[in-house]
């Protein structure tokens, strides 16, 4: 059994979340957008609106930054680690997720694209 969750609009054929058996939300991945357009900037500004469109789709399912279980995330260049790891730290709370980074050609120029897995409460 699945279930749509919106929080955001996607830019192509997916769905922002998906809730899966009930218990799992899977959040696709999430860059910095607002209003359907690109929003560039430092590492930092856009990986803060990166975490806060993550945080959109987790609040409409009903979860929190510290619900999340594993994150991936994207970005277009290994200098960038250090300043998205800055901002990344802000929005999760100890026991922080599991991470894994990948240095990725992303789309539109952005710099950091990032997912993740939630578990929900029963």
């Amino acid at each position: 059994m699945k279930r749509q969750v919106q929080g955001t609009t996607p830019a192509g054929a997916y769905s922002p979340g998906i809730i899966a058996e009930g218990r799992f939300l899977y959040v696709s991945g999430q860059g910095p957008l607002r209003d359907g357009q690109h929003v560039l900037g430092s590492i930092q500004d856009e990986t803060r609106i990166t975490l806060e469109n993550l945080g959109k789709v987790l609040a409409a399912a009903g979860v929190s930054y510290a619900d999340v279980v594993r994150c991936g995330v994207f970005i277009s260049g290994a200098d960038l680690f250090a300043g998205m790891n800055e901002v990344y730290a802000e929005f999760f709370p100890e026991p922080r997720p599991a991470r894994t980074t990948v240095v990725s050609g992303l789309l539109n120029g952005i710099k950091v694209e990032i997912d993740c897995v939630a578990v929900i409460s029963t």
